[in-house]
C-alpha cells in the first residue's frame, strides 16, 4: 500500500463513523491535571505552510469551533516518538545530555530532505494533514535514530504504540460532539486534495512535550541543521 493509499484508506474508514457524528472525544484535551510528557524528535513546517493551513482550518472553525485546532506555533511533524508521552514523567527521570547525544550521532549521516504536504486525512478523532516525503531522507533519518536509540540502553519507546511510517500532521482534535457531521465532511472533502506546499527539512529538534505538543508546555532541549 502506497502512502497515498494508507492516507485515503484512513480518511474513507474514519468518514464512515464521523457521518454518524461518532467522533472519538478526546477527554483529556481540556485537563489541568494532564501531566502526560514525553520526549519527541520534530521538525516543524515554515510559516509560509502553516499559513495555508490555517486558511484551511478557518473553514472548519466557523461550522463547529468548539473542537480542538492547532495554533500554528504547535503543528509539526514528528520524526519520532522517543519517549510516548505518559503521566508523571518529568525531565529528572532522564539525563537530558544523553538523549542530545544520541540523536547527534544519529545525524551524523543525515541530510536535508523534502516534504510536500497536500490534502487532508482523518480518524475518529483527529483531522491532519497529509505529508509525502519526496525522497528517502525521512525514511532514512527514521531508521537509523531507531536502530541507534535501540541499542543505548537510554529509556525509550520507539515503535511500541506504533511503527511511524507516516509524515501527517496534526492539525484538528475533537473534544465535543460534532455541531455538523455532514457540513464537517463536506468541507473535508472540499480539501482532500488541497495542495499545500512543499518545504526542506533542514533543522530538527528534540523536545519535552505534552500529548497535544503545545508551546507553552515545550521545552526545546536541542536543534540539530541537517
Amino acid at each position: 500500500m502506497t502512502l497515498a493509499e494508507h492516507y485515503t484508506s484512513m480518511r474513507e474508514a474514519a468518514v464512515r463513523q464521523l457521518a454518524h457524528g461518532a467522533a472519538d472525544l478526546d477527554p483529556l484535551i481540556d485537563s489541568l491535571h494532564d501531566d502526560r510528557r514525553g520526549i519527541t524528535l520534530l521538525a516543524r513546517p515554515p510559516a509560509a505552510i502553516t499559513t495555508v493551513m490555517e486558511a484551511m482550518l478557518a473553514d472548519f472553525r466557523r461550522i463547529d469551533p468548539a473542537q480542538y485546532y492547532y495554533p500554528a506555533s504547535d503543528i509539526h511533524l514528528t520524526i519520532l516518538s522517543i519517549i510516548s508521552c505518559y503521566s508523571g514523567f518529568t525531565l529528572r527521570a532522564i539525563d537530558p545530555d544523553a538523549y542530545r547525544a544520541t540523536v547527534q550521532t544519529s545525524l551524523q549521516d543525515c541530510r536535508a530532505f523534502p516534504i510536500t504536504y497536500a490534502g487532508l486525512t482523518a480518524s475518529p478523532g483527529s483531522i491532519m494533514v497529509q505529508g509525502f516525503p519526496q525522497d528517502d531522507g525521512l525514511a532514512s533519518l527514521r531508521n537509523t535514530t531507531r536502530r541507534i536509540f535501540q541499542s543505548s540502553g537510554l529509556q525509550q519507546s520507539i515503535d511500541q504504540r506504533y511503527r511511524l511510517q507516516t509524515a501527517h500532521s496534526t492539525v484538528i482534535r475533537f473534544r465535543k460532539p460534532l455541531a455538523n457531521p455532514a457540513l464537517l465532511l463536506a468541507v473535508l472533502r472540499k480539501y482532500e486534495q488541497h495542495f499545500v506546499g512543499t518545504f526542506e527539512v533542514n533543522t530538527v529538534e528534540l523536545v519535552y512535550n505534552d500529548w497535544y505538543q503545545r508551546a507553552p508546555n515545550t521545552v526545546l532541549l536541542a536543534k540539530y541543521a541537517l
